[in-house]
């Protein structure tokens, strides 16, 4: 059994340090070689190399943010924004980045602002297709779990919206029905009709919670990308769910028999109801929603079955030596996600810009205070 790698694909706000979010992407992409415009100005995208080690992808999630900033700081008094919607605005209005580009004004005419979002996509490798999307079924079954670990998304436009994660909740999943796929073929053919049909405009169009990913998709592939998860800041956080969710691909590929085809009572399209109803139920009370477990049926609650997981999945992260980058998951279920500790400051009377401007400054410390301790030694090493 050996370390599956792992990438990372960060979206981030940058802005002012009042909370003001400030499109910068144009000039961004021009000066730094690993970000790529989305089609909203506000907002950019790196993406880390694949990686087996933690110690390395810690580094991978740390540079680019600080070449960021530091480039960012040179055009006036910018910063790296927090949490995974236009908290302070405007959502009203889109920001087109390329104004030229035709892919851009299918984006903007068809779902608006929805799309003007920040988030953490996690891709792990897997080299067999048939594995892969053995893998696809759990993680998509098991996908609220992570979205409730990350949840940083309680406001939009200086107001609380009532959910955890408003990203999850008003982005345009596309298509909207998608099965569980029951074989590679499956997937093959389920993508070639949506492509004839229309439902999706090319083969990235895939906007679901976890899907197969690859140099050719649909026929090569070599990733799992889990899609669902909001902005998550805190590197150590971040790679702690990874952990969560590579431990729980192992323990798959080490017990096939966890595949949800054999191991559940519920047939394959009640399996993708139950699932939509629970990414509901976790983008709006996150770590405290009500979900349906889908091996029997029962009532859980996020935070339980989260913990139930990680006693699963422990040995055999340990015996692959990355137990202690797991272990903050248990952090998180005791503390609360940043959407928990955000809304809990709003309730002890903390206005919504002063916890955004807070959530700010503590990011930009925490960076600088991880880059200090740990990435000199280990580039040096």
């Amino acid at each position: 059994m050996v370390l599956l790698s792992k990438g990372f694909e960060v979206e981030m706000y940058t802005g002012l340090p009042t909370g003001e979010i400030v499109g910068l992407s144009d000039k961004i992409v021009k000066q730094l070689d690993c970000f790529v415009r989305e089609p909203d100005s506000r907002n950019v995208e790196y993406t880390t190399a694949p990686y087996t080690n933690y110690d390395r992808l810690l580094c991978a999630l740390l540079k680019p943010r600080k070449n960021l900033r530091e480039y960012i700081q040179t055009l006036g008094n910018y910063t790296i924004m927090p949490g995974s919607t236009l908290s302070l605005g405007d959502s009203k209005k889109f920001f087109r980045s390329d104004p030229n580009n035709p892919y851009h004004s299918y984006i903007e005419n068809t779902y608006g602002t929805n799309v003007v979002t920040a988030s953490i996509h996690i891709n792990v490798g897997i080299s067999d297709p048939e594995k892969l999307i053995q893998a696809c079924r759990l993680v998509r079954l098991e996908a609220p779990l992570y979205l409730a670990l990350s949840a940083s998304s309680p406001f939009l436009d200086g107001e609380v919206t009532g959910s955890h994660s408003t990203r999850w909740q008003t982005f345009p999943k596309t298509p909207k029905q998608v099965p569980l796929f029951t074989s590679h073929q499956h997937f093959i053919e389920w993508t070639e009709k949506q492509l004839e049909i229309g439902t999706m405009e090319n083969v990235r169009h895939l906007w679901s919670s976890v899907r197969p990913n690859g140099d050719r998709r649909p026929y090569n592939l070599n990733r799992l990308e889990l899609r669902i998860c909001d902005l998550v800041v805190d590197p150590i956080e971040l790679l702690a769910i990874t952990a969560l969710l590579e431990g729980r691909i192992a323990q798959l590929l080490q017990q096939p028999e966890l595949d949800p085809l054999t191991q559940s009572k519920l047939s394959p399209a009640e399996l993708v109801e139950i699932t939509e109803q629970n990414e509901s139920a976790a983008a709006k009370n996150s770590l405290d929603a009500q979900l349906q477990h889908w091996q029997d049926g029962r009532t859980i609650k996020a935070s339980d079955w989260v913990a139930e997981i990680f006693e699963q999945v422990q040995p055999t992260v340990k015996q692959l030596g990355y137990g202690c980058f797991l272990s903050p998951v248990k952090k998180i279920l005791r503390n609360g996600n940043t959407a928990q500790q955000w809304l809990a400051r709003y309730q002890q009377g903390v206005a919504v810009p002063t916890i955004i401007t807070e959530a700010i400054q503590k990011m930009a410390h925490q960076e600088k205070s991880l880059e200090s301790k740990l990435c000199q030694t280990i580039l040096v090493a």
